[in-house]
């Protein structure tokens, strides 16, 4: 079984009511090989929702300038538990999210920028030795 970002699965979950949905993630979840997950809405962040991007400190901080941090280490604890439910191998996430980018991430300026590094829910399923795709 695969856990999947609920965004690449066609869901209008992301910060701007937005999906980026993939036909294959699609595919996936059509024919019950894979779950689709939107940790930011677990952790009760609202759709839409102001764009947050992860700082040098490791805080998760909206444009506002308000720390969500502590809502992305819940939704991101929650989708895991979801992980770890149907046991899960493989993960495909949206890249460059702060939350399900693996590898590079938004640099926390807001101006586009990436750095190396890993969103939040990636972090954890690595730390479980769950392997991670990005689209």
């Amino acid at each position: 079984m695969i856990i999947v970002s609920a965004c690449l699965a066609g869901i209008e979950c992301r910060y701007d009511c937005a999906h980026k949905e993939s036909n294959e993630v699609v595919d996936l979840v059509k024919s019950g090989q894979a779950i689709p997950v939107c940790p930011e809405q677990l952790g009760g962040l609202p759709t839409p929702r102001i764009p947050a991007e992860i700082q040098n400190n490791g805080r998760v901080i909206n444009k506002n300038g308000v720390d969500v941090t502590d809502e992305y280490h819940k939704g991101a604890n929650e989708a895991l538990k979801i992980a770890q439910m149907i046991k899960a191998k493989k993960a495909i996430l949206k890249a460059n999210s702060p939350m399900c980018g693996s590898g590079e991430v938004y640099d926390g300026s807001f101006t586009g920028k990436k750095t190396r590094g890993d969103g939040i829910f990636a972090s954890f399923l690595k730390s479980k030795d769950i392997s991670i795709k990005s689209i």
